[in-house]
């Protein structure tokens, strides 16, 4: 690390006197690094000019690789120290959307009965491989989960269409006929699902809209007045209760499989049981429509 460091510093201000500055070292201090880092590599990273240090061809290609690692570390560092000591740590990758439509805005609830325990959150859409990656558990839909996991689901997606009170007509379900569809790009027949569970046939238009490919862009979209769109219902109830989005019509289209708690079938630390726990059984306040939360432990 020294040497790292004496290499960065030194090729940033090209001497060692002033890289000694910026380190809290002395001058020789510094010499002794380089020439010990260029001792263990058989290369010299720098050539003299001039009571200049400047960068040799290979000091070039290898300080790049030394700042990021330096830059990496340093932020590890910092997440750790974040955490202030906390007695326990749980590192959880999340669905974009549900992480900040509905989980969120409740983990101050969690904070207070288990202050012990810090989150870090990390968005992730794809599958968790968590041989693979650093993360203790996921909320994800059910059907990403892989095999050898435990599935806990949490809360079932019913999606329903919104639109801007400008828009919505009173949220007759007629007003759909004369607005742009907002599309999602990663379900591209949602809309045709939606008007089939509705009995309808769908509009003429029903694939002209903005496309957008996941549920936060829609729900930012919708709200901005942009059309139409078809979201889970547990995504717009602050919406629908502040009066910045309308329901229209009464259908409810089932989603493909519900939200749920992933994580590997090996380990359930006691804090990620703490987690489960609430999240069955706290997180969701009366208003939450649609957010009926299943009982622990089965696959769904």
């Amino acid at each position: 690390m020294a040497e790292l460091s004496a290499l960065v510093a030194c090729a940033r201000l090209g001497t060692a006197a002033r890289a000694g500055d910026a380190l809290g070292l002395t001058p020789s201090a510094v010499s002794r690094s380089l020439r010990g880092l260029e001792d263990r590599l058989g290369v010299a990273l720098f050539a003299r000019q001039r009571q200049r240090l400047v960068l040799t061809d290979a000091g070039r290609a290898m300080v790049r690789d030394a700042e990021a690692i330096l830059a990496q570390i340093d932020a590890a560092a910092r997440m750790v120290m974040a955490f202030g000591g906390s007695g326990a740590v749980l590192r959880l990758a999340v669905l974009p959307t549900f992480a900040q439509a509905w989980l969120i805005p409740r983990l101050a609830g969690f904070a207070a009965i288990a202050p012990e325990v810090s989150l870090d959150l990390t968005a992730e859409l794809g599958p968790v491989d968590f041989d693979a990656s650093p993360f203790d558990a996921a909320i994800q839909r059910a059907d990403l989960a892989r095999p050898g996991t435990v599935v806990v689901p949490l809360a079932h997606e019913r999606l329903i269409v919104v639109a801007a009170p400008a828009l919505a007509a009173g949220g007759d379900i007629a007003a759909l006929a004369g607005l742009p569809l907002i599309q999602q790009s990663t379900r591209p027949r949602l809309w045709a699902d939606w008007f089939a569970a509705a009995g309808m046939v769908p509009a003429p238009a029903w694939q002209r809209g903005p496309r957008l490919a996941q549920f936060g862009m829609i729900l930012s979209a919708a709200r901005a007045g942009m059309g139409a769109a078809i979201l889970p219902d547990i995504f717009v109830g602050d919406a629908l209760a502040d009066g910045s989005l309308v329901r229209i019509g009464n259908a409810a289209l089932p989603g493909p499989s519900p939200y749920a708690l992933i994580h590997p079938a090996r380990t359930r630390p006691p804090a990620l049981a703490r987690l489960e726990r609430w999240l069955l059984r706290d997180a969701a306040g009366p208003g939450d429509a649609g957010a009926a939360l299943a009982p622990s432990g089965g696959e769904p």
